[in-house]
């Protein structure tokens, strides 16, 4: 593990023993990507191991949704290659590639009308044959998923009647009702109360730990310093630098990453909160 910025390694500070043995399951090689004339990150190889929680940062404008998208296979680069589970992730059939990685997209909102149940079933479409409807583990399944982010008991009710923080976590239940390996998520906590958000994170995180991969946007650094172990950083002009969070999250890299000065308060167990100078 190193982190990188530009052409620049440093070796990490994490040792060795310190580290779970690595199980790549989504890889970046070489990869390259552009939005409308901008450099969103350039000869970016990134490996995103079982076991570990990412958080993407950047502001806005920045491309984080675009790479996002991009490591999906939603969108081609213009350099590199992708790697699910050690095979290309164009050889992966949709269905195929479904069971292993999921996305949660931001601000998506259903237009069809639809119960809270009939869409977190819709995560278990790609366990399902060509011509199969949902047999009872499914909806067990879609209603564990409820359950965990605090939605028992609302399998009834129309989507459109949810508020946006409801609407917010019925969205990652339909992705955990999937059950993917590789999580990519864009802004997981929006429109989230705080008790929702931290306890959402501390879901993600514990996932993660379970064997999955996670790779989240989060716009405030300090909820994502909770759940993630890593981080990436765009710095809007085709650079980035990645690593373990003790060695990226540090006051020049994130004052340099928002264009802002900061100050940095250090708690108990060394924990710091990042706040506006």
């Amino acid at each position: 593990m190193s982190i990188r910025m530009g052409s620049e390694e440093h070796p990490a500070a994490d040792p060795p023993s310190a580290r779970p043995a690595e199980d790549p399951l989504l890889e970046a090689r070489g990869l390259t990507v552009h939005i409308a004339g901008h450099c969103v990150c350039q000869a970016l190889s990134l490996t995103l191991a079982a076991g570990r929680c990412w958080g993407l940062l950047g502001r806005n404008g920045a491309g984080k949704t675009t790479l996002l998208h991009t490591l999906a296979g939603l969108r081609p680069p213009e350099a590199g290659t992708l790697h699910l589970c050690g095979r290309p992730l164009a050889h992966w059939s949709g269905r195929e590639r479904a069971r292993r990685l999921g996305v949660l997209f931001q601000d998506h909102r259903e237009v069809f009308p639809s119960t809270v149940l009939e869409t977190v079933l819709i995560g278990r479409h790609p366990h399902l044959s060509r011509w199969g409807w949902e047999g009872p583990e499914d909806v067990a399944a879609a209603r564990a998923a409820l359950a965990a982010v605090d939605l028992a008991g609302y399998e009834a009710r129309a989507i459109g009647t949810l508020s946006g923080g409801e609407y917010q976590r019925l969205q990652l239940a339909t992705l955990l009702a999937q059950d993917p390996r590789v999580l990519l998520l864009d802004e997981p906590v929006n429109h989230l109360d705080l008790r929702h958000q931290l306890a959402l994170l501390d879901l993600l995180a514990d996932l993660a730990a379970a064997g999955r991969t996670v790779l989240m946007v989060v716009h405030d650094v300090n909820l994502a310093a909770r759940a993630c172990d890593h981080f990436l950083l765009l710095y809007g002009d085709g650079s980035y630098q990645l690593g373990p969070r003790e060695v990226v999250l540090e006051k020049e890299a994130l004052e340099r990453l928002y264009g802002a000065p900061l100050q940095v308060l250090t708690g108990r167990g060394g924990r710091r909160w990042f706040l506006p100078g």
